[in-house]
């Protein structure tokens, strides 16, 4: 019951009939199991108290990211990516990849899914390029470039807690695996897009709007970041840190009134939070009834190179199964008394492995429709076959890079 529970609670996330929001399943599929007996409620409220910090740090994140949209950031960055390119497809393919790799490193894979490629989207349309290589590469580095820092992910939020290391020492680890995978997602597109990037821009490039970057959401921006790195080591949850930069963000917009509180409570995606929640609780019922020992089967232990690509692998194979955001929630507690080696190959697994798929990840299906309102389609053929072309490379060298920082800094 468990288990048909959670599948149709994916398959109405990925659906979404009559655009309604994923709660609307996840918390009635949570209602039963808890009634049913299939869950005790005592692991429902500590799943529940484990997950509350994260989606707090979450809900911060995307306010944050939403206050830097109504300041201009996106536009600045659209701005910066037309005058980089000069007018080249190739050179603009450059351009999205440096900017959608940061704004997913900082500002996390929803921003960049949600709110990059619209930008895209125009910068694409104004230079006469075609858009399909550029807005691909958006949902792709939502997904492989989101391994850097602990804010750029949901997944990376839960896998940071039961790494249980810094934040300093997550992005130091990270930051190869996070390399190689962009490097490896630039070489395929080039090869896989030459005729697209090859047809030049179609007849005069219309100029872009000159916006520049806003210095006052850079500078919060930083220190925002810098308030990461601070508190971990301090013990101070990291949300504290994400809330002071969208409370900074949000007063001077509330007193310029370029925004309205009920404006910034939306930007929290409440629903989106409680099915997270609702979403736990129905994963830990199936989790209780058999999958952790099940998957516990397939699981390498140690932290050797081996066990590590084994892990990753079997975190990309399940993601691709139920989603990302379930698999890590499975995978998690099977994979931390291996140490941080195997969370963190964990976590290399469930975020390049969804590239593979449509239903991989949560971003992904925000990504489809985004082109859906731009009158594009994305071909299941197609994207599934850049997946197999990016996806196993990467995870390959990631891996390496996760074990070479092992090997170096410890953990």
């Amino acid at each position: 019951m468990s288990v048909v529970l959670l599948v149709a609670v994916l398959a109405f996330a990925v659906i979404r009939p009559r655009g309604l929001p994923e709660a609307v399943a996840a918390v009635p599929a949570a209602g039963i199991v808890l009634a049913t007996g299939a869950i005790p409620w005592s692991h429902a409220v500590a799943e529940v108290e484990r997950l509350a910090p994260v989606v707090g740090f979450l809900a911060a994140v995307l306010v944050l990211a939403r206050l830097c949209a109504d300041e201009g950031l996106f536009e600045a960055a659209g701005s910066l990516m037309a005058r980089l390119c000069s007018g080249s497809p190739k050179r603009l393919l450059g351009a999205v990849f440096g900017v959608a790799a940061a704004i997913t490193a900082v500002l996390s894979l929803d921003a960049t899914v949600v709110l990059l490629t619209p930008v895209v989207f125009a910068t694409a349309s104004r230079l006469g390029a075609r858009p399909k290589p550029h807005v691909y590469a958006c949902t792709h580095l939502a997904n492989s470039a989101s391994l850097l820092l602990p804010v750029s992910n949901l997944t990376n939020l839960l896998a940071f807690t039961a790494a249980g290391i810094s934040f300093t020492a997550f992005a130091g680890l990270m930051a190869l695996p996070w390399l190689a995978a962009i490097a490896v997602e630039y070489v395929v597109f080039r090869f896989f897009f030459a005729s697209d990037l090859a047809a030049g821009a179609d007849g005069q490039p219309m100029p872009a709007p000159e916006r520049k970057a806003p210095a006052f959401v850079l500078v919060v921006l930083g220190l925002t970041l810098v308030g990461f790195a601070v508190t971990s080591p301090l013990g101070v949850d990291p949300a504290w840190a994400a809330f002071g930069g969208a409370l900074v963000l949000g007063v001077r917009a509330l007193v310029r009134r370029t925004t309205k509180p009920v404006a910034l409570v939306g930007a929290t995606s409440v629903p989106f939070l409680i099915f997270v929640l609702a979403l736990g609780i129905v994963v830990r019922a199936v989790v209780d009834n058999g999958l952790s020992s099940a998957v516990g089967h397939l699981v390498p232990t140690g932290g050797t190179l081996p066990a590590l690509l084994g892990l990753a692998a079997v975190a990309a194979v399940l993601a691709n199964l139920i989603n990302n955001l379930p698999a890590v929630l499975v995978l998690l507690p099977l994979a931390a008394s291996g140490g941080t080696g195997a969370v963190l190959a964990v976590l290399i697994g469930v975020n390049i492995g969804p590239n593979l798929t449509y239903v991989g990840s949560l971003a992904t299906l925000l990504w489809r429709r985004i082109l859906h309102q731009h009158d594009t389609r994305a071909d299941l053929a197609e994207f599934t076959k850049l997946g197999l072309l990016t996806v196993p490379v990467s995870l390959v060298l990631a891996v390496l890079g996760l074990w070479a920082g092992l090997t170096v800094i410890g953990g």
